[in-house]
């Protein structure tokens, strides 16, 4: 069998704020601005998983003008508050990371066992389930408290 990484991304990418370990898992974290204190993101299968986490705690921690440092910007839940205490925003983004995390693990499950037993139709039937869309409809903002 092949281990090539097929799917929504490069392995050699890499992401603001990630870091991959020796065993392969991804980690993120974050300074807390005006301290030397690092805020601990996560632990994730996937370097998306890790880069959405640091995305959310960079946007909540630096309320950044522009979005043009974030890895994924278009993920961004609206609505997402910026005054926040490290604790809540340590929380908001390790459910966005374990959130596109178990999306991605999942499609790629369901590309390698060729939909032949894919779980994905108990969560997309009300969306039609065609195109290049993902079946698995998690979102960041079923993960985020306002």
């Amino acid at each position: 069998m092949s281990s090539s990484e097929e799917g929504s991304g490069t392995p050699d990418r890499k992401y603001s704020g990630v870091r991959r370990r020796k065993w392969g898992k991804w980690v993120s974290e974050i300074r807390v601005p005006g301290t030397q204190e690092r805020l601990w993101l996560g632990t994730y299968s996937t370097p998306e998983g890790a880069a959405v986490a640091h995305d959310i705690a960079h946007y909540c921690l630096r309320q950044p003008a522009s979005l043009d440092k974030l890895n994924f910007p278009s993920l961004l839940p609206p609505g997402l508050r910026t005054n926040m205490s490290p604790e809540s925003v340590q929380k908001a983004a390790s459910d966005a990371g374990m959130a596109i995390d178990a999306r991605l693990i999942s499609e790629r499950a369901a590309k390698e066992e060729g939909c032949v037993h894919s779980h994905s139709h108990q969560y997309d039937d009300s969306a039609g389930g065609g195109g290049g869309s993902s079946g698995l409809t998690i979102s960041v903002e079923d993960y985020y408290y306002l």
